[in-house]
């Protein structure tokens, strides 16, 4: 039925688990905060910009290069939001979770809004690091090797983040932690502080697939409204608050979109909502979450 080469089907298979790790990182972020937390964070997607404009600034107003980079910027925005969760987002504990929804969506349109005052909405260059460039022969086609250093750093963060939450004991005690703040604080636990830990995580998280994604595509204000929504529908189809969900849920998506390029591209921008949808017609807790 399709006569399509073995090698533009492998090469989109490839092409898709790039943009799946760019999914995998920013719905890992989301799940832990959410399944941690139990915020919806709509301002993920502003803290990915500010990751990739980071990265960006550091290289135009300090002469920072792109390897110092990659552990600054995420460290710098993980701090910024660990301010914002302690200032702000505590504030709004114990309340409707309407409220932190309303809260992170206003930030986000706040930090979307300084950026594009002050930079515009044209993209702006980042150049792909030299030792990056060129490209690598995997037999079925000819990649850049930036996309396989992106591959190769997304599984590794990711790997270490489910490590750190499901199988260390700073990760059950953030587990404990959300099925019952009381009894963990009263072991002597300080909870509140695990909290920020948790939020200034996610955040740093996505400040992380910023940097990684500045090289790929333009900095603009913009480029975390354009990816949140499918991160969104990535968390709940992997299951909201699953680490493990959102890591192979996120891959899985980016490949499935991919091969829909080739098979029928008329479909391809709505290939995931299409998946959310029939997989919570079958399991509305998601592929890996818990049914409440």
């Amino acid at each position: 039925m399709f006569d399509i080469p073995l090698q533009v089907l492998l090469g989109q298979i490839t092409i898709g688990l790039v943009n799946g790790c760019f999914y995998a990182i920013l719905s890992l972020g989301l799940a832990l905060i959410f399944g941690l937390l139990n915020v919806i964070n709509f301002a993920h997607g502003a803290l990915y910009m500010l990751g990739a404009f980071g990265v960006y600034l550091a290289m135009q107003k300090l002469g920072v290069n792109y390897w110092w980079s990659l552990l600054l910027v995420p460290v710098v925005v993980g701090a910024f939001g660990a301010l914002v969760e302690r200032l702000l987002l505590r504030r709004l504990i114990g309340l409707d979770h309407l409220y932190g929804l309303l809260f992170t969506f206003g930030l986000a349109l706040v930090l979307e809004g300084i950026f594009r005052d002050i930079y515009g909405s044209a993209g702006l260059p980042y150049p792909t690091p030299p030792a990056l460039r060129g490209l690598v022969d995997l037999g079925f086609m000819r990649m850049p090797i930036y996309r396989v250093w992106i591959v190769g750093a997304s599984l590794v963060v990711c790997f270490a983040t489910w490590f750190l939450i499901e199988r260390t004991r700073l990760g059950s005690y953030l587990r404990a932690g959300t099925e019952n703040a009381k009894m963990v604080q009263a072991l002597g636990i300080n909870v509140p502080l695990m909290v920020t830990f948790v939020y200034a995580l996610g955040a740093a998280l996505a400040a992380f697939a910023g940097v990684l994604a500045a090289p790929i595509y333009q900095v603009q204000p913009l480029m975390g409204s354009n990816i949140l929504i499918v991160t969104f529908a990535v968390v709940v189809i992997g299951g909201l608050g699953s680490t493990a969900g959102a890591i192979a849920t996120g891959l899985a998506l980016g490949v499935i979109e991919g091969l829909s390029k080739v098979f029928y591209p008329e479909v391809s921008s709505t290939i995931v909502f299409i998946v959310m949808a029939l997989v919570l017609l079958v399991r509305p807790a998601g592929l890996f979450g818990r049914e409440a």
